[in-house]
């Protein structure tokens, strides 16, 4: 055999390189340094904005099916909640338009039957908007402040609505504010009416039941026909609320042996934590006959007096 022809290299055995630790130890203090060097001086930020210019286009085209997807959904979605809301609306319309119809025929029926019976038609009285500014600075009583004093005319006394219900009475007036004690307050009262049964009662307000506050039908028989989820309205006898106007809902009824009593717990209709815009009215006392002074007592007779 010729000598050109044969290998000369080494073996495959003997060309061994640097060991697999001295690589791990190389690798892992280039990337050490790497980090430390992008963290202290930045210096990968160019590099990394270059790439990110010109990724920006690719990621962008990648994007578009899925926001195009994303949009369609949300297209349909729409419309179908769109039609959902319009079939609600109508159907709202609907039964709006025969409780109109029936409160017109309701409302000429009240009209005749009181001429008829030469009843005094119900009083509307004049009522202005009014905004609730801060609570009071009194912790311990449920008071707020609103924004109309004595300069628009608001009286002591005038009740206090929101859209819901009865939310209060004003007990103090000042100059251009004025400061409305709600029903929750535990110096508040008011005379209610169950349109169920037709029983009238003085509802309290308890501001440590319930969540924030609730009210209290106190010295109820034991025997009295009240109902959870009753509705409880405003009487008209006291000659400072307008009759018929929604107060608070029976939550709960405890009937005990040992008492002759009842106790009822009520919900206010109106949001007492929560009313923003007001509506005063002013008081009915104003809008009422006098009242006919009370009959003089007869003298007392003197013992011993012949007959």
């Amino acid at each position: 055999m010729a000598l050109g022809t044969l290998e000369r290299s080494a073996p495959s055995f003997f060309r061994q390189g640097p060991s697999a630790l001295s690589r791990w130890a190389v690798y892992g203090a280039l990337a050490l340094f790497l980090m430390v060097a992008d963290a202290r001086f930045h210096l990968t930020d160019p590099l990394r904005k270059a790439v990110g210019a010109v990724l920006y286009p690719v990621q962008w085209l990648m994007l578009q099916p899925v926001e195009l997807l994303g949009q369609g959904a949300g297209y349909f979605e729409a419309l179908q909640r769109a039609q959902q809301e319009a079939q609600q609306a109508r159907e709202h319309m609907v039964q709006l338009a025969q409780r109109a119809n029936q409160a017109a025929d309701l409302l000429q029926e009240n009209t005749q039957l009181r001429q008829l019976l030469a009843l005094r038609e119900r009083l509307s009285p004049p009522s202005q908007a009014a905004q609730v500014l801060y609570d009071a600075t009194d912790p311990y009583t449920r008071r707020v402040v609103v924004d109309k004093g004595q300069v628009a005319g608001v009286e002591l006394g005038s009740p206090v609505l929101d859209e819901l219900g009865v939310l209060g009475q004003v007990t103090r007036v000042l100059p251009f504010v004025s400061e409305v004690t709600l029903l929750v307050d535990r110096d508040q009262a008011i005379p209610v009416l169950n349109p169920r049964t037709g029983a009238r009662s003085v509802a309290y307000g308890d501001p440590v039941a319930g969540h924030g506050g609730s009210m209290e039908l106190r010295f109820m028989p034991s025997n009295a026909d009240v109902q959870e989820g009753d509705l409880l309205t405003t009487s008209g006898v006291d000659g400072v609320y307008p009759p018929g106007l929604p107060v608070a809902r029976v939550r709960r009824v405890e009937r005990r042996a040992d008492s002759a009593f009842t106790r009822i717990y009520c919900d206010p209709v109106a949001q007492v934590h929560g009313a923003r815009h007001v509506l005063l009215l002013q008081p009915l006392a104003g809008q009422l006959p006098e009242r006919p002074e009370p009959a003089p007592a007869p003298a007392p007779t003197r013992k011993g007096a012949r007959k």
